[in-house]
């Protein structure tokens, strides 16, 4: 009996192969931004903590062999305040290249880079299947030059990167599973054990990772299970329990460990009432830095977190944050109208920056917004395969941030299928309008 695939098959899986010359593009620009821009010279300011802040901290305390524990400096006890996912990682790197050191440093910023590249392919299938070649040409493109995306991956040492790649791939696993821009393939059936399974350990990945991004594993499930004839939902029943143990397995033993060391039940982080209580305090901004995070080992926050222990200091400063909200109720409102605001258009940098560079980024992040949110807008009306998905990410997952924290870098797991909106966006003007982008037919035509 022949292995070889069915024609057709071959066919599909071609289509949705991206050129190998983006991902090499995108990978080597990212290295080369790296070495030549010395984006590894980390400041040795208040002992490294720059070198990936509380992930940093823990990362050095498990290369050191004092376990996971210490966020902020000094030996303060057990942490469960990061998730593990991109912790461990970085501990791997310090124990093998050393602690803090230039080529750790390095090395954790081209394996972030690789991250991204990673998702180049990923981006390209996700547009090819909703919007078509060209469209996925453009979007991939995008990701792997626009260096508003570059920077997280060759200047932020932080998971990130790591979490867009997880993401995007558990939405083109969701498009296969549902066959959108494969209809009838049969190795694309929703009710596979496997798929559902892959399913599972990737959103059981993300959760370790980046926590926030969540809400969207149950609506992703069930828009997967929406385009199952009825008839067959009954089939899909043992596939679905099995994408939920999967997913249980993977974040089980960071849940076991939480629970031997802190005797209460943490899925993810513990960290919220903290965060909280930045974000709530009668003197806040709305803007993402503080004091009261006991970052620096000399101030009292500090001191006043390794007296208590870290699960103590969070619900005592979670109790003040729920007062602070409730007798600053006007003001709690106008700063999560700010967050709102200063997620989809950008955060504006502490006094000190060029102020053409400054427009320069924050009219970027806003166009990317803007054109990326119209785009969802047409393709809704259109009724794009996928286009209800992309939507209910839009809404759930920025609510966490509008709530706790505004950063553009937020924003990054979802800037994939913003940029195939924002192509798909123009793609539509050009052909209903007559607005034309120079060179786009030439170099990409449609078939």
């Amino acid at each position: 009996m022949s292995s070889t695939s069915p024609p057709d098959s071959r066919r599909a899986g071609d289509s949705f192969r991206a050129p190998r010359s983006i991902l090499w593009t995108a990978l080597l620009l990212r290295i080369a931004y790296i070495t030549l821009g010395h984006t590894w010279r980390i400041t040795p300011f208040n002992d490294h903590f720059e070198f990936g802040w509380e992930t940093g901290r823990v990362a050095a305390s498990l290369a050191a062999g004092h376990g996971y524990s210490s966020p902020f400096g000094g030996d303060t006890g057990p942490t469960a305040w990061m998730t593990p996912g991109f912790t461990l990682l970085l501990a791997a790197v310090f124990r093998i290249f050393g602690i803090y050191t230039a080529f750790s440093a390095w090395v954790i910023l081209a394996i972030d880079s690789l991250f991204q590249s990673l998702t180049v392919p990923l981006v390209y299938e996700m547009g090819v299947r909703t919007a078509g070649r060209r469209t996925a040409l453009w979007a991939a493109w995008i990701w792997a030059l626009d260096p508003g995306i570059v920077q997280y991956a060759a200047r932020w040492i932080w998971e990130t990167s790591l979490s867009a790649l997880l993401f995007s791939a558990v939405l083109v696993l969701a498009l296969r599973m549902r066959d959108v821009g494969s209809p009838g393939l049969s190795e694309l059936q929703p009710q596979r054990v496997r798929d559902w399974l892959l399913f599972g350990l990737l959103w059981g990945a993300i959760a370790m990772t980046n926590p926030a991004l969540l809400p969207m594993a149950p609506v992703e499930g069930l828009w997967i299970v929406a385009g199952i004839p009825r008839r067959e939902w009954p089939r899909c029943a043992g596939p679905v329990f099995v994408s939920v143990l999967a997913c249980c397995a993977v974040a089980a033993p960071w849940v076991i460990r939480n629970e031997r060391v802190f005797h209460t039940f943490i899925p993810t982080r513990d960290n919220l009432g903290a965060e909280l209580a930045i974000a709530w305090a009668p003197d806040s901004g709305g803007f993402p830095w503080g004091q009261t995070v006991p970052a620096y080992t000399a101030a009292r926050e500090h001191r006043l977190y390794a007296h208590m222990g870290e699960l103590n200091y969070v619900r005592m400063r979670g109790r003040l944050a729920w007062q602070w909200a409730q007798q600053y109720r006007a003001h709690f409102w106008k700063l999560v109208a700010l967050r709102f605001y200063m997620f989809w258009a950008g955060v504006p940098h502490e006094e000190g920056g060029h102020a053409a560079a400054e427009a320069v980024r924050e009219s970027a992040h806003c166009f990317g917004s803007i054109a990326g949110l119209l785009g969802l807008v047409v393709a809704l009306r259109r009724r794009l395969p996928a286009a209800d998905l992309f939507a209910w990410a839009v809404v759930l997952l920025p609510l966490v941030y509008y709530f706790v924290i505004a950063g553009a870098r937020f924003r990054n797991p979802m800037e994939p299928f913003l940029a195939i909106l924002a192509v798909y966006l123009f793609q539509q003007a050009e052909g209903r309008w007559g607005f034309t982008v120079p060179g786009l037919r030439r170099l990409w035509p449609a078939h």
